[in-house]
């Protein structure tokens, strides 16, 4: 587990946001200015993992989950039954102790990671979506240190998306896992990419989302929580030892 001071939150806010959209499986709990994080690779042991990691970050802290302001999950896009996982995990915890869910996109997390990592304002956002295609956005942070692109999140083959390189200019990041599933994205347009080290979504990644979406009142009753797929009919092939 490791520990980041957040100076710029309000040292009263907790929240706890978990994830396992994707072959990791992490947790992150943002209390008393602090963000204890936990990530693991465990591709098919998310169920197994992901209550004692909640409980643990609990545990560390002296919370209980009754004294959240909110849990927080990530929607997809990303594995099918990843996704099912943790939004259901969390609609669980949210009914029992009675919290409202704030839900955050697995790329839009990346982008935020690759702020984190490397203060990139721009970020290309492209996950292996299988089947020849990649959950694809282009995310921009404005003046304000929000991100700008949702509307652009959608999958595609990687010859579109170098199709929508091609109406940009500059210098970018790249995150996710797509680059290196399709290395044909790295080719056929004049944009001049670096590669970040945010290759999966990371619970840490969400709390500075989740935290905006808390002061601007954005709650969601378990009930109504909607992931994101982006594929209008789910056909999911199974990875490997899935």
């Amino acid at each position: 587990m490791k520990t980041k001071l957040m100076t710029d939150y309000s040292l009263d806010t907790r929240l706890l946001a978990l994830d396992t959209a994707t072959e990791a499986c992490s947790v992150a709990l943002l209390h008393q200015g602090k963000i204890d994080a936990q990530f693991a690779l465990t591709p098919r042991e998310h169920t197994q993992r992901i209550l004692p990691m909640v409980e643990q970050a609990l545990q560390d802290q002296q919370l209980r989950l009754q004294q959240l302001d909110a849990l927080v999950c990530c929607l997809g896009p990303g594995s099918f039954t990843g996704v099912r996982i943790g939004i259901g995990i969390a609609q669980g915890l949210a009914y029992g102790a009675q919290l409202p869910l704030i839900g955050i996109s697995s790329l839009e997390a990346l982008a935020e990671g690759a702020w984190r990592k490397h203060q990139a304002n721009n970020v290309l956002v492209a996950i292996d979506a299988r089947m020849g295609e990649v959950y694809w956005a282009i995310y921009q942070r404005d003046d304000q240190g929000k991100w700008q692109g949702k509307e652009s999140e959608q999958v595609l083959s990687p010859q579109a998306a170098v199709k929508k390189m091609n109406s940009l200019t500059g210098e970018w990041m790249t995150a996710g896992t797509g680059w290196q599933a399709y290395p044909e994205l790295l080719e056929g347009h004049r944009l001049t990419l670096t590669a970040s080290e945010s290759l999966l979504p990371q619970a840490e990644d969400m709390l500075p989302l989740a935290y905006r979406q808390l002061q601007a009142g954005n709650l969601v009753h378990p009930a109504e929580i909607e992931p994101i797929y982006l594929r209008n009919e789910v056909t999911w092939k199974k990875l490997p030892g899935r």
